[in-house]
């Protein structure tokens, strides 16, 4: 499967999103030879030039950090809500997954989801939805960053895994975030991150 990017939407290299509001949102350069240097020169970019030099230092090391992630999940795109002089809102990532062609089915997708394992503050919502791409499974689980702690960061995120119509495969297309008080508003915005993504 070729997945390839439409330029006039976006700069993504592997795969067609829109991105609502554009310029709150960095796509990361997934083919970047030197991510630390990318991530710098990012930094630079994003914050203004009277920014003291740690918040430019710990900007770029957030960047490289997710840089990595999206590298080690072979996500296909990915990229960060984060609005000018403001750190990271939430992360978004597209990524294909290796299934079975007997398992590309929505019930066996729902039956993986409600057994995955991991600690949850509440049962995932899912729901059975259909996208321009495909029909889709999506997940809303909000949990904590570090089960084992007796304290720690939560995590809320929202996953569509997506059976595309004109190919054998399936995608998840997911974003995450941290500030709880957004879980609306970010969820809105990872249902129409989904809704947008094309393979071409």
């Amino acid at each position: 499967m070729h997945i390839t990017a439409d330029p006039a939407v976006s700069d993504w290299h592997q795969c067609r999103v829109t991105l609502p509001a554009p310029h709150n949102w960095l796509v990361l350069d997934l083919t970047a030879k030197q991510p630390e240097t990318w991530a710098r020169t990012v930094a630079d970019g994003h914050l203004t030039v009277d920014a003291p030099a740690e918040w430019r230092e710990a900007f770029a090391e957030d960047v490289l950090w997710y840089w990595v992630a999206a590298a080690r999940q072979k996500a296909l795109c990915a990229a960060l809500l984060t609005p000018q002089d403001s750190g990271v809102v939430a992360f978004y990532a597209v990524r294909e997954l290796t299934v079975p062609p007997q398992a590309l089915r929505l019930d066996v997708l729902r039956a993986e989801a409600e057994r995955a394992e991991g600690p949850s503050f509440r049962p995932p919502g899912i729901t059975e939805v259909e996208l321009p791409l495909g029909a889709a499974l999506r997940v809303h689980r909000v949990e904590p960053t570090a089960p084992d702690a007796g304290h720690g960061s939560v995590l809320e995120g929202v996953a569509h895994y997506v059976l595309p119509r004109a190919h054998p495969t399936a995608l998840e297309c997911r974003l995450l975030w941290g500030a709880l008080g957004l879980g609306e508003e970010l969820g809105k915005i990872a249902d129409e991150l989904a809704t947008s993504v094309r393979l071409v």
